[in-house]
């Protein structure tokens, strides 16, 4: 007899514990190895899980709106239908067999689309297992394609239907060799689709009410509490915005955002300020490769999110803008893959589009500083020849770990960013 347990799995580093958000597959349902069964809402999105065995779909556990620790039982699924009344009276008995022939396999957790937690050293294999989409699986097979020394660009490494392709089309004919028919596929037929969950609307309270934290809310109290333990400082600046603000409405049309302009300008600087994008740790301070900028972005029903735009030094302010809608979108409607809400290095937060002029913002864990970036007002500034002028002008906040940054690369780096936008902003279209 097997009856094999569905687990809650990890889907990010931080997350203790998950929320159904729906069953796709329901109690008796037929299921294939690598089909989606459930969504599971972590610290940070909502996300399909898979499951790695064949069967039948016998009993839930745990209920859409209910949540459960990571690692514990949330279904049962029989490999025959014969099966599945036994699998029922395990879960109606709390998981001690109704008879010993009824106890379950021990079996490995399924796999959530991306397995995150299980591959942040970026390999595609998993306790000696690789890890692949369904539909990456069926290509491979069609085109005998070996799997196992190929890199995923996938989340985390996982292998996908595009790095299939991507290795036929490396596969060169041999001279004077007839060119085999390109083949055709099929998609494999879809049993159950999802639309992207719209945005939860705020909680309506009442007075007295108690209104359990959410998800995500939750996440934020553990990141918040774990800064407690780093110790940072602040550094102000006050920066002319009047060349900024020109160069946004010339190309604004053209879709560029202001917070694109920001991370850009952030991240132009940051090369020239390499420990501004390093962090702390107990080996010593790590330098990163790459300027991957983190912004914060407030959610409907509470939380915040930090998607991040990889590489913002490098990308043109166009490609930059699209980039940062389609994660706005993204983040909004819960759909964000692990990827696009991590590895960010260096966080900006701006409440200047509020109407806030100065803040100080907390220092997420794992990073070195942040931005905390205030509206651009009309102020009188006395000039340099005595006289005054109205000039448009924002203030910056920059908060740091103090155990590797020090007040004076700080304020070196607020300053090269206010000669940058007060000076050189049109090179940011560069």
């Amino acid at each position: 007899m097997s009856i094999h347990e569905i687990f809650m799995p990890a889907l990010s580093s931080t997350m203790t514990e998950g929320k159904i958000v729906s069953w796709v597959k329901s109690p008796g349902d037929k299921v294939e190895k690598g089909e989606t069964v459930v969504v599971v809402e972590s610290d940070k999105a909502d996300m399909d899980v898979e499951t790695f065995y064949e069967g039948y779909l016998a009993h839930i556990i745990v209920e859409a709106g209910d949540s459960a620790p990571v690692g514990a039982a949330i279904a049962y699924v029989a490999e025959t239908e014969a099966e599945i009344e036994a699998a029922k009276s395990l879960g109606t008995s709390g998981g001690a067999a109704a008879t010993p022939s009824a106890a379950p396999e021990p079996v490995a957790a399924t796999a959530a689309v991306g397995v995150p937690s299980a591959l942040q050293n970026g390999s595609n294999h998993r306790e000696g297992r690789l890890v692949a989409s369904p539909r990456a699986r069926k290509l491979a097979k069609e085109l005998k394609v070996d799997l196992t020394n190929l890199k995923g660009s996938g989340p985390y490494g996982r292998i996908v239907a595009d790095d299939i392709e991507a290795a036929v089309g490396k596969v060169k004919q041999p001279a004077n060799t007839p060119t085999a028919p390109t083949p055709t596929f099929t998609p494999a037929p879809v049993t159950a689709t999802r639309t992207p969950a719209p945005a939860p609307a705020p909680v309506a309270s009442t007075p007295g009410q108690v209104v359990p934290f959410n998800t995500l809310q939750n996440a934020v109290i553990r990141n918040m509490v774990a800064s407690l333990d780093v110790p940072v400082f602040r550094v102000g600046y006050t920066i002319t915005t009047d060349g900024l603000d020109k160069l946004y409405k010339q190309i604004k049309s053209k879709g560029v955002t202001m917070t694109a302009l920001l991370a850009k300008a952030v991240a132009v600087t940051l090369q020239k300020h390499p420990l501004l994008n390093a962090s702390y740790s107990d080996q010593g301070l790590v330098y990163h490769r790459d300027i991957n900028i983190a912004v914060a972005v407030a959610m409907d029903g509470g939380g915040l999110i930090t998607p991040v735009l990889k590489n913002a030094d490098k990308i043109d302010i166009y490609s930059l803008s699209r980039t940062w809608k389609s994660l706005v979108d993204k983040a909004r409607s819960k759909q964000l893959q692990p990827d696009e809400y991590s590895g960010g290095n260096f966080t900006l937060s701006n409440l200047g589009m509020f109407g806030v002029d100065t803040f100080d913002a907390i220092l997420p864990p794992g990073q070195g500083s942040i931005l905390a970036i205030g509206a651009s007002r009309p102020r009188l500034v006395a000039t340099g020849d005595g006289s005054f002028a109205i000039k448009q002008q924002m203030q910056v906040n920059i908060t740091s770990d103090h155990r590797i940054i020090y007040g004076a690369d700080a304020a070196a780096f607020l300053q090269d960013l206010a000669k940058l936008i007060e000076t050189d902003a049109q090179s940011l279209t560069l």
